[in-house]
C-alpha cells in the first residue's frame, strides 16, 4: 500500500476514534469534578432533626432547669431561683445574636486560636439562604444559642438564695462573653484545642466543666448561706426537681444527638449512649447512697441522672454502649463523692452541686472519652484501642479550660463586687429573695 495513503487513513481512523470517545471522556469529567468540588446543599432531613433538637434543648433550660433548681431551694426563694434561669435565657439569647455567635464561630485573624472576630456581629451576613454544612446557618445559630443560654444558667445553682438578681444578670452576660465564647471557639470554632485534637462532641468541656468551675468560684467568693451547716436548708419540693430532671433527661437527646448536626448514624449512636450512660449513673449513685445512708433518695436519683448526662456529653460521638455504661457508673460514684463527702469536708457552699455534678462529671467524661473513644465510631481511637496519648490530650483540654475559667470568673466577680455588690443583705436573705428581689411570694 502507498505509505502516504496509509498515513492519511490511519489519521482519519484515529480522529474518528478520538471523536467517538469524547462524549465518554466528557461524561467522566463531569462525574468526577463535582464529586471533588461539590458545594454543600440543604438536606431537609438534617434540617428537620436540628429544628427538633433546638426545641428540646431549649426545653432543658425552661422549664427543665428552672424546675430542677426551683424544687431544691427553700420555698421563700423558689420564684427568685426560677426567675434567674428564665430571665438569663432571655438576656443571653440577645447577647448571642448581638456578638456571641460571631466571637465563637468566625475567623479571629491573628487571634484565631483563641477567639473569633466581629464580622458576624448582629448576625451580619447570616442570610436566609446561607448554609452551615447541610442545614441553614440561621438554624445553626439558634441551635448554638441554646447552648450559650443554658451554660451560664447552670451557674445559678451555685449562688441561689443569696446573690442579688441584678448582679447575677450582669455577671452572666460578662461571663458568657469572656469565658464561654472563647472556650467554645477553642473547641468548636477552629481554635487551639480543636487543632490539638481535644475531643468534645456536645459540650463536656465547653458547657459543663466551664459552668462547674465558675459555680465553684462563685460559691467561694459569695460565701455560705446564712445557717449553712446549722439550719435545715432542705429542698422544699422534690416533685418539681424530679419533673425538671426528667425534662433535662429528655432534652439531652437534642443536646447530644443534635450535635451530630445531621440525621445520621452518629446521631443515633449518640442517642443510644446517652440513655445507657444516664441509666448507669443513676444506678451508680443510688448504690453508693444506699450503702452509706441505707436509703435511696429521689434527690440522689435525679442527681445521678444529671451526672450521667453530663459525663456522656463529650463522649457521645466517640464511644460505644459498653464505654457509655462504664462512664456512667464511674460518674455516678465519683460525683456522689464530690457532691457529698468532699463538699462537706472542704466546707464550701455550692448550693445545688453545680461543681460536684457538672464540673466533676464533665471532667470524668472528658478524660474517659480519651479512654473509650472508638475509631470506627468517631474517627479517633482512645486508650482502649492503643492510643494512650488521647487521654493526655483530654487532660490538657480540661486543664486549659479550668485555668481560664477559674481566673476569668474570679476577676469578673471581684469587679462586680466593687461596682455594685454581689450579695443581698442579711435581713433580705433571712426573709427570702422572692419578696425582696421580686415583690412576689409563692402561696
Amino acid at each position: 500500500m502507498n505509505l502516504g495513503l496509509f498515513s492519511r487513513v490511519a489519521s482519519a481512523l484515529g480522529g474518528a476514534a478520538a471523536l467517538s470517545l469524547l462524549p465518554i471522556a466528557t461524561a467522566f469529567a463531569q462525574e468526577v469534578a463535582p464529586a471533588a468540588e461539590a458545594a454543600p446543599t440543604l438536606d431537609s432531613g438534617d434540617t428537620a432533626w436540628l429544628l427538633v433538637s433546638t426545641v428540646i434543648v431549649l426545653m432543658m433550660s425552661i422549664p427543665g432547669l428552672a424546675l430542677f433548681y426551683g424544687g431544691m431551694v427553700r420555698k421563700k426563694n423558689v420564684l427568685n431561683t426560677t426567675a434567674m434561669v428564665f430571665v438569663s435565657v432571655a438576656v443571653l439569647s440577645v447577647v448571642w445574636m448581638l456578638v456571641g455567635y460571631s466571637l465563637a464561630f468566625t475567623d479571629g485573624g491573628d487571634l484565631q486560636p483563641y477567639i473569633g472576630g466581629l464580622e458576624k456581629a448582629l448576625l451580619a451576613g447570616v442570610t436566609k439562604d446561607a448554609l452551615s454544612g447541610t442545614i441553614p446557618e440561621t438554624l445553626f445559630v439558634v441551635f448554638q444559642m441554646t447552648f450559650f443560654a443554658i451554660t451560664p444558667a447552670l451557674i445559678v445553682g451555685s449562688v441561689v438564695e443569696r446573690m442579688k438578681f441584678s448582679s447575677l444578670i450582669v455577671f452572666l452576660v460578662l461571663w458568657s462573653l469572656i469565658v464561654y465564647a472563647p472556650v467554645c471557639h477553642w473547641v468548636w470554632g477552629g481554635g487551639f484545642l480543636s487543632k490539638d485534637g481535644v475531643l468534645d462532641f456536645a459540650g463536656g468541656t465547653v458547657v459543663h466543666i466551664n459552668a462547674g468551675v465558675a459555680g465553684l468560684v462563685a460559691a467561694i467568693v459569695l460565701g455560705k448561706r446564712k445557717g449553712y451547716g446549722t439550719e435545715n436548708l432542705a429542698p422544699h419540693n422534690l416533685v418539681l426537681t424530679l419533673i425538671g430532671a426528667s425534662l433535662l433527661w429528655v432534652g439531652w437527646f437534642g443536646f447530644n444527638a443534635g450535635s451530630a448536626a445531621a440525621a445520621n448514624a452518629s446521631a443515633a449512636n449518640a442517642a443510644l449512649v446517652t440513655q445507657v450512660c444516664t441509666a448507669a449513673a443513676v444506678i451508680g449513685w443510688l448504690v453508693v447512697e444506699w450503702i452509706v445512708h441505707r436509703k435511696p433518695t429521689v434527690l440522689g436519683a435525679t442527681s445521678g441522672a444529671i451526672a450521667g448526662l453530663v459525663a456522656i456529653t463529650p463522649a457521645a460521638g466517640f464511644v460505644d454502649a459498653t464505654g457509655a455504661l462504664i462512664i456512667g457508673l464511674v460518674a455516678g460514684v465519683v460525683c456522689y463523692i464530690f457532691a457529698t463527702g468532699v463538699k462537706r469536708a472542704l466546707g464550701y457552699d455550692d448550693s445545688l452541686d453545680v461543681w460536684g455534678v457538672h464540673g466533676v462529671g464533665g471532667i470524668v467524661g472528658a478524660i474517659l472519652t480519651g479512654v473509650f473513644a472508638r475509631e470506627a465510631i468517631g474517627g479517633t481511637a482512645g486508650a482502649i484501642e492503643g492510643n494512650v496519648a488521647q487521654v493526655w490530650t483530654q487532660i490538657y483540654g480540661v486543664l486549659a479550660t479550668v485555668a481560664w475559667c477559674a481566673i476569668a470568673t474570679f476577676v469578673i466577680l471581684m469587679v462586680i463586687k466593687v461596682v455594685m455588690g454581689l450579695r443581698v443583705t442579711e435581713a433580705e436573705e433571712l426573709e427570702g429573695l422572692d419578696i425582696n428581689q421580686h415583690g412576689e411570694v409563692v402561696q
